[in-house]
């Protein structure tokens, strides 16, 4: 505890994650749960990675930014996951402010950075499916790479922007967050500060760095279905939808269980309700969009095998 300058009050050192600090009796449990989770989540994540490099048949639009999300989904389980696992272990739950920041920071940086990769990956495939005749002169690698970098240079510029308007407030008690990270809404209602301008700058980034991302992202899925619709054979609407199903269904899983988190009051009875929607986003969204994509994506299977037979081929060579 220290004076905050110019303040009466006594500013704080540390938060304290309540996190499911009310079930003591499950905390070995869910260290088992989440740490099997943290494994199968990164050792999934890259393999894709792995597979969407070695593999010259993945070598396309769709699959480097399937590459560049894997890589998102490894660094953001990681900025939350081993944190919590040592919580589950020693049962030390506090955490510095600055530790605090820095974990909302590459969170943020993170989570914008998804969102942009998957308008971009719906983009990819309205331009394959309803202007394949363009396709191959619009998405070329060039732009791809630019595509990408853009998205996390626009999520960095934010996240620092608005890391420098929190980095000002002061936390002077309680310090005590119902939650199990460092997310935005806990953090600020534990300032004694005027938070009128960070929550402001929040809501106009918020609005152009995840809200339209999504109206990109569901625009081009209306045009996507659509153009599904209209084609004659059911074998021909079976194949088109086929391409896209996996990345529909992330899609789906990240922003529904986004969209309840931030639109459920966190008050009361649904406090509890809330953290476990943050679970499915934080925790269980990065394991399911790689599962999907490892086993409902045909060309993924494919490189798996090709990778397989290459390693066996090896080993008899030896």
């Amino acid at each position: 505890m220290e004076k905050a300058e110019g303040e009466n009050e006594t500013s704080i050192t540390e938060f304290i994650l309540l996190g499911f600090g009310n079930l003591p009796a499950l905390q070995i449990l869910f260290f088992l749960l989440f740490l099997v989770i943290y494994i199968v989540t990164m050792i999934a994540n890259m393999l894709i990675v792995a597979l969407v490099v070695a593999d010259q048949h993945l070598h396309t639009p769709m699959y480097f930014f399937l590459g560049n999300l894997s890589c998102v989904e490894i660094c953001y389980t990681s900025t939350i996951l081993p944190r919590m696992l040592a919580n589950f272990l020693t049962g030390d739950k506090t955490i510095s402010v600055t530790s605090c920041i820095v974990q909302f920071y590459w969170f943020g940086v993170l989570v914008t950075v998804e969102c942009y990769l998957l308008a971009l990956m719906s983009y990819d495939r309205y331009l394959a499916i309803c202007k394949p005749l363009h396709y191959a002169a619009l998405m070329n690698g060039r732009f791809c790479m630019q595509l990408a970098a853009g998205s996390w240079l626009s999520s960095f510029i934010v996240l620092t922007i608005l890391i420098c308007l929190v980095s000002q407030l002061v936390f002077c008690g309680p310090n005590e967050a119902d939650h199990f990270f460092c997310d935005f809404t806990p953090m600020i209602k534990l300032s004694c500060s005027d938070t009128n301008m960070v929550t402001l700058a929040t809501l106009i980034f918020s609005s152009v760095d995840i809200v339209s991302p999504f109206i990109l992202t569901l625009t081009s899925y209306v045009y996507i279905i659509s153009t599904i619709l209209r084609i004659p054979s059911a074998t021909g609407r079976q194949k088109a939808f086929s391409t896209c199903s996996s990345h529909l269904i992330v899609v789906t899983v990240f922003y529904g269980t986004l969209m309840i988190v931030y639109i459920l009051p966190n008050t009361g009875s649904l406090r509890a309700l809330n953290k476990i929607f943050s679970i499915l986003y934080t925790v269980l969204t990065p394991l399911i969009n790689a599962l999907i994509y490892s086993l409902r994506n045909k060309d993924v299977k494919e490189a798996l095998r090709r990778a397989l037979r290459k390693g066996k081929v090896f080993r008899e060579g030896d």
